[in-house]
């Protein structure tokens, strides 16, 4: 049964205050060490391909392919409730962590690093209609916010109009990178690009790129091509019958800017069904209220500075690269910078459609 609560105000004691997570990280036949200009400590040594780190995470499964067949849920790195688990602190603070919203099945987004020092495979997730069907499939729509790329980089996003499924799953049988390339879509990237992959979009993420992703908590992944590569299992039955084909949107998804004060600056990137992302830029010595009524998640791109709280609770310090849960319920809190920042700013639409499968 689904757990919802109740959409009282009051607060727990101890107050709550934003959380940052143990990172969960991922190595990966195309990762690299790029998430060490964040001031990441990374495991292994200067050979481990790092290729994703998960900043939150609440997965009571994962798939082989994906997160290895482990649960993964995120662990608390900061202040008093320091080793406590995503979901302990939700249980034990309700909506003044996490507002109105549901999260009876775990909390409702999975957020990511990506670093690419190779093309990811060529991939697709399930349909709705797929994920209905199949109850070890799960609905895996995301964003892609495009922190660095090397020039001349790229994504692929979706199949040529005219392209059938007949014509593509030759190509794919063929192994012919050539003939492959030719029926996607690609799409130069450069930093601050942002591009929003519905279930079903069929896409790589391609050599040269780190992106900040954000996703429906879901890894289920089929993989239709791997530029070559020989030791991973590929899913192409599968990945057939989720594929979208029919035009895809290849522009950048930024939709517009405003400025929201002197100081501030607010783009919006993506609003879909599942959650919103902007960009927030802030001058330095800059002061602000933060008037949240529902949990939101900040992915530090530059700078850095202080959230503090009037009502006692724990002051949190942050900077580049790390990733926060700003609890929905924090009585007269502020932002103060120390520097001029920026941040991804994840929120969700006022009510969250049903999780599919």
């Amino acid at each position: 049964m689904r757990r919802t609560f109740s959409p009282s105000r009051r607060m727990p004691d101890p107050p709550v205050y934003p959380l940052r997570f143990e990172p969960v990280y991922k190595e990966k036949v195309w990762g690299g060490r790029r998430l060490e200009r964040f001031g990441r400590a990374l495991p292994g040594d200067a050979a481990a391909r790092i290729g994703e780190s998960w900043e939150i995470c609440d997965l009571d499964a994962t798939s082989a392919s994906g997160g290895g067949g482990e649960a993964a849920h995120s662990v608390v790195a900061n202040g008093s409730l320091r080793g406590s688990t995503i979901g302990e602190v939700t249980a034990r603070y309700g909506p003044a962590l996490v507002g109105r919203l549901e999260t009876g099945e775990g909390f409702p987004l999975l957020i990511k690093y990506l670093d690419a020092m190779e093309n990811l495979s060529v991939q697709v997730h399930p349909s709705a209609e797929y994920a209905v069907a199949h109850a070890d499939a799960h609905l895996k729509s995301e964003a892609w916010y495009v922190v660095d790329a090397e020039p001349g980089s790229a994504i692929w996003k979706g199949i040529r109009e005219g392209t059938t499924p007949d014509v593509f799953r030759a190509a794919i049988e063929s192994g012919d990178r050539a003939r492959i390339e030719s029926l996607m879509i690609r799409v130069p990237v450069r930093p601050g690009d942002c591009h929003y992959l519905p279930s079903g979009t069929c896409h790589a993420l391609g050599e040269g790129v780190f992106v900040a992703e954000v996703q429906t908590p879901s890894d289920t992944t089929f993989r239709v091509y791997d530029w070559g590569r020989t030791d991973r299992e590929l899913h192409v039955e599968q990945a057939m019958q989720c594929m979208a084909f029919g035009p895809a949107e290849v522009e950048s998804c930024e939709r517009r800017s405003h400025v929201a004060g002197m100081f501030t600056t607010v783009t919006r990137l993506v609003l879909c069904e599942h959650f919103r992302i902007e960009k927030v830029r802030m001058s330095e010595g800059y002061e602000q209220e933060i008037p949240y009524d529902q949990p939101t998640i900040w992915m530090v791109l530059e700078g850095g500075g202080t959230i503090e709280t009037g009502n006692g609770a724990e002051a949190v310090d942050f900077e580049r690269g790390q990733t926060l849960l700003v609890p929905a319920a924090m009585d007269e809190a502020k932002v103060r910078l120390a520097a001029d920042t920026s941040w991804l700013e994840v929120t969700f639409p006022q009510a969250l459609p049903e999780r599919i499968a």
